[in-house]
């Protein structure tokens, strides 16, 4: 058993090594996709015998009413094909809600009877982890390097210095445009901002020129989409929440009033204060307020997912008269490309979700490591781990890039290339239990204090600063 665990585990560290980080483009992402085929049953034989006999619990949020039908499909292939490899394995599988699952598992495991393996969103497995719910996970224990899968998801199931669960999918999002505006407002239509004072730079010429907004700021209080898009401009500056954009933080330094968190405050002040090339209601907008105003014309620029070009789409087709005009033109024109950079880097917000396997003592009925170890080790296949990320994002294990279903992905997701190739700059929120309120509380409360001139910029800056110091018992 040994031997073949090690044989598959060269075999893998073969076609992680073929998967070049350093040439990551959406060209890279299309010359690899469909190169090679993988055997799931074949591998995960080697983890763990395929007549095993045991039973197994899993949690994890699935596809519901609003998914398209092909996360459904794909979903029903998914444990068909379970059932099929390991006959032998009772399962209990739940589909809980995303946004009941949280309270749901935290409720179970005060009365020790939890799951023996769930699937949370990226960071919503450090609370856990901190409590000692989750037990130690790395690739190699489910049979693929570490090295299969992007340092930015290792950072978000690392725990000071111990790894407890393995990546399952990743997204990034990208810059969305509108090539009619630019080219109505004197800009490359075909070019988007290369930097972010570009950006504040174009948003500012569309209004001046076309009276309307350039760029889509979110800003809303307790609010996840505002830091998915204000933390990218923050870390691009050379700023964070901690030292969560350094290759091996430590979370023990607060840096939202450093001298990059600064600039990118400020640069978010010139754009609503200064400029007024934003929308005024961007202190009340999520990314769902974006949309209306993109589809009529009236937004130049966005931050979001490949799935928002399939949204404006359906939105075009619900529009009638001279509005179905304008939004088939904004369609037509619509354009995604990278998150432009800053003085320090290129960032996006490193998201997906994570697989966890939870402590015996915490688990109804007991652990069983060899169902477990099976079960992880064929979801988080190149084939599985591809599939199951179909629609909205991407697979975790670095191999699924280069079989066939992320070739056809590519063929058939628009503007999936682009997002993809901006995995490489994610940055994860910093994996401490204290990131949620950091980024829905603290974050968009500096930014309101600073568009709404409560507090200076700077003053907006300090006093964030302060808070995450308090918030996390001063003992930085």
């Amino acid at each position: 058993m040994a031997a073949l665990v090690i044989a598959s585990l060269l075999s893998s560290t073969a076609y992680a090594q073929s998967v070049d980080l350093s040439q990551w483009s959406p060209e890279y992402i299309r010359s690899i996709a469909g190169t090679e085929e993988f055997d799931t049953a074949g591998h995960c034989a080697s983890v763990v015998p395929l007549d095993y006999e045991g039973r197994l619990t899993y949690w994890w949020t699935g596809p519901t009413e609003a998914s398209p039908q092909i996360e459904h499909q794909i979903n029903e292939e998914f444990w068909a094909a379970w059932a099929e490899t390991y006959p032998n394995i009772e399962t209990d599988a739940q589909n809980i809600d995303y946004n009941q699952l949280l309270d749901r598992l935290r409720t179970t495991l005060l009365g020790n009877a939890g799951p023996m393996v769930v699937r949370l969103q990226i960071l919503g497995g450090v609370e856990f982890a901190s409590k000692g719910y989750f037990q130690e996970l790395a690739p190699e224990d489910i049979g693929y390097p570490t090295a299969d899968f992007w340092p930015g998801a290792m950072k978000s199931v690392t725990w000071q210095g111990t790894t407890y669960g393995v990546p399952t999918n990743n997204e990034t999002m990208a810059l969305i445009w509108n090539a009619d505006i630019f080219e109505r407002a004197g800009l490359d239509p075909e070019s988007p901002p290369a930097t972010w004072d570009d950006l504040v730079a174009y948003s500012k010429q569309i209004h001046d020129e076309l009276g309307i907004s350039g760029y889509g700021l979110v800003a809303r209080q307790n609010a996840g989409n505002t830091p998915f898009r204000f933390m990218p401009q923050l870390w691009a500056y050379g700023g964070g929440a901690l030292d969560e954009a350094e290759e091996n933080p430590t979370y023990e330094t607060v840096q939202l009033n450093s001298e990059g968190a600064v600039a990118a405050l400020q640069a978010a002040y010139d754009m609503y204060v200064r400029d007024k090339s934003v929308p005024t209601s961007a202190l009340t907008n999520t990314q769902n307020e974006n949309q209306a105003p993109f589809i009529a014309g009236q937004l130049a620029m966005m931050i979001a997912h490949p799935s928002e070009y399939a949204k404006m789409v359906d939105l075009a087709g619900l529009a009638t008269g001279a509005d179905k005009e304008i939004a088939d033109t904004v369609v037509e024109n619509m354009r995604y490309g990278l998150i432009p950079e800053g003085p320090e880097r290129r960032a996006v917000v490193f998201g997906g979700s994570n697989m966890h396997f939870v402590q015996p003592d915490y688990v109804e009925g007991g652990f069983d490591e060899q169902a477990a170890k099976a079960f992880a080790c064929f979801w988080n296949s190149p084939e599985w781990s591809t599939k199951l990320a179909w629609t909205g994002s991407n697979p975790g294990n670095l191999a699924g890039f280069k079989t066939q279903w992320m070739k056809e992905r590519l063929d058939t997701i628009k503007f999936l290339d682009v997002t993809t190739s901006m995995l490489p700059s994610g940055i994860p929120f910093p994996v401490i239990p204290e990131a949620t309120e950091i980024m829905n509380i603290i974050v968009p409360d500096m930014l309101q204090n600073a568009l709404t001139e409560r507090m200076s910029v700077e003053e907006a800056a300090a006093d964030a600063a302060a808070k995450v110091e308090s918030l996390l018992g001063g003992g930085l």
